[in-house]
Parts: C-alpha cells; sequence; structure tokens
C-alpha cells in the first residue's frame, strides 16, 4: 500500500479510505490510485479492510440449481445490481438435500458478508437460526407465498397459478388436469398446485385430476406420463396445466403423438415461459416472469438496509416484500 500511495502522490490513509469506497476520496485521487495500483499489481487486503470497517462489501447469495435457467438469470440481475454499488458476489448452489444446504449456509456465513440473498432456497431451520444469527440483513428471492426470514422480493405461485385456471375456463374447459412434481423443497411447486385446487373448487369444479411425477428432473418424460394417466382417468380431459414449461412441451409432443389436435381436443398451459414455449409449435400457453428484475430488486432491498444501518440513508426499504407480478402469455396451445 505504501508504494501505492507513495507514485499516487497520497496518503496510506487515502488510499485505504479509496477502497473503503470512501466519499471522502476525490475522483482524481481514486484515478491515481487506480492508475497506481494496476502498475504495481497491487491488490488489497480485504480481510484487513473488513477488520477495519466492519463491511467486507461482499454480498453472500445462495441459490437452489446453478442449473435452473431463471435462478441463473435472477443471479445476473442480482450481481449487476450488486457490481454497480460496488459489491462482489459470493455464491453458494444449495443442492437437493437440507444437509448440503445447511452447509452451503454455514460456509457462505463464515465470510462475513453484509448481506445475504436466498434465490429460490427454501432454508431448513438449522439455516434459518445460523442466518438470524449473523444479524445481516436477508432477502429471500422468488416465492411470496413463503413467509420470509426479513424481506422478500418475487411473486405469487399461487396467484399466477390460479390466473392461468381462470384463463382455460374462459376458453371453455371444465376438466382440467394438473401435472405435479412434487419433489424434495418444492414448496413454489406446491403453491402452484394450491392455486390450481383453489381455482378449480371455487369455479365448482373437479380439483383431483392430478398426476404427481417425481421421478428425475421435470421435464419432457414427465409431461408424457401425465398425459397418459391422465387421459386414461378421465378421458374427456379437455385441458392441462403443467407446472413448468417443460412439462407441458412433453405434453404436447404426446398429444401429437396420440394423434389429437392441441388445442381443439386438449388445452395445454406451462409456467415460466422459457424459450422452448415459444418455439414448439402451436406455442405453449404459460405465465412469465420476471428473474433479472427480482434479482435487481433483491440487490436494492439488501443494500438499502445496509445504508439504513450505517445511518446513511433516508427511508431505505425495511422488512418489505416487492412483488415483481407476473404476466399470462397466450399462445396456441390454449
Amino acid at each position: 500500500m505504501s508504494d501505492v500511495a507513495r507514485m499516487a502522490g497520497v496518503s496510506m490513509m487515502t488510499v485505504s479510505r479509496a477502497y473503503q469506497e470512501s466519499g471522502r476520496v476525490s475522483a482524481a485521487a481514486r484515478a491515481r490510485i487506480a492508475a497506481a495500483a494496476a502498475e504495481l499489481g497491487y491488490v488489497p487486503n480485504r480481510a484487513a479492510a473488513q477488520l477495519s470497517s466492519r463491511r467486507s462489501r461482499v454480498i453472500a447469495a445462495t441459490i437452489a440449481s446453478l442449473s435452473e435457467v431463471q435462478f441463473g438469470n435472477a443471479l445476473e440481475g442480482l450481481s449487476g445490481a450488486l457490481r454497480r454499488a460496488g459489491y462482489q458476489l459470493l455464491i453458494a448452489e444449495c443442492g437437493p438435500s437440507e444437509e448440503e444446504e445447511r452447509r452451503a449456509v454455514a460456509t457462505v456465513l463464515g465470510y462475513r458478508p453484509d448481506g445475504l440473498v436466498a434465490i429460490g432456497v427454501e432454508h431448513g431451520a438449522a439455516s434459518r437460526r445460523m442466518i438470524r444469527g449473523a444479524g445481516i440483513p436477508v432477502v429471500e428471492a422468488w416465492n411470496l407465498d413463503i413467509p420470509a426470514m426479513d424481506m422478500a422480493a418475487g411473486f405469487s405461485d399461487r396467484l399466477a397459478a390460479r390466473r392461468m385456471v381462470e384463463h382455460l375456463l374462459a376458453t371453455g374447459r371444465r376438466r382440467i388436469g394438473y401435472a405435479d412434481y412434487p419433489g424434495p423443497a418444492m414448496r413454489r411447486f406446491a403453491e402452484r398446485r394450491r392455486g390450481f385446487e383453489e381455482a378449480m373448487r371455487e369455479a365448482g369444479l373437479d380439483a383431483t385430476l392430478i398426476h404427481e411425477e417425481g421421478s428425475g428432473p421435470a421435464g419432457l418424460a414427465q409431461g408424457r406420463a401425465a398425459v397418459r394417466a391422465l387421459m386414461a382417468r378421465d378421458p374427456g380431459m379437455d385441458a392441462l396445466f403443467c407446472v413448468t414449461d417443460f412439462v407441458a412441451a412433453g405434453a404436447v409432443l404426446e398429444a401429437v403423438a396420440q394423434g389429437w389436435d392441441v388445442p381443439g381436443r386438449l388445452g395445454v398451459s406451462g409456467f415460466g415461459d422459457f424459450d422452448l414455449a415459444a418455439e414448439i409449435p402451436p406455442g405453449i400457453t404459460t405465465i412469465s416472469i420476471n428473474p433479472r428484475g427480482i434479482g435487481g430488486a433483491a440487490a436494492e432491498m439488501v443494500l438499502a438496509r445496509i445504508a439504513e444501518t450505517a445511518g446513511a440513508a433516508a427511508g431505505a426499504v425495511v422488512g418489505q416484500k416487492r412483488d415483481l407480478g407476473f404476466e399470462l402469455v397466450r399462445r396456441g396451445s390454449a
């Protein structure tokens, strides 16, 4: 640090303040410090800076699965907003078991982040105790139907599912089935099913035409199996609402294989508005959400809380739920 200070023509304290993002360092001095550090190959000791400032300028993110495209999009929105604010992101994938999830949470909290954002993760009791004990701002990003530890950003799976059923009913369908995926830690899927059941019962219709397929990923095979199983139970089924677009795509493929017209003989709808929903003929009617917006909103909320605790913000977001909503996308399948 002393070499950087000497080359930039400033004090070591000014260099330290510059790396702590202090507003007391002028733009010109910052530029000289950055140029000197680049020339010397200097990397600041973040651990030492954290001890003096009690801030790591790191936000931890726990994510249910890195393989899920929409969670990745939310992560992108989160990372971009944090980066623009001078923060970096520490990511931990939680895995399918509660023990893996607990270890992931313990690991990221060990780095003493300034805040935590959980993307699509339903933290277990042990993890929730650790997170509360850390005393940092927490935003749970995705499902607003689940009670939050602190703040939350996302949408309601239950209300989105109800909206889809309302649409199917408006098109004249009455014998509507549901293709579910009751896997572990799938509370968001459970809320979609609850929305389906509520809307069907309120319409005075049978809400029990449900197929559960929880082996393997929720994909094409589950959709094909759901069509076969539910048509065997009720040959008059005229629509199938699927828990994801991938399951819906499988349902469309199976209907075509059986020689049934979609949507004439069987209407099919999905959830998520993944790219394939627009590409598989005749196009899958679905629910669209805004994952990048969810990630960006989570960043704003956690940063506002950090600023408030530092006494630097008025009207910061505290204990709030931010609803990013959803949109029904009508395509040819229903």
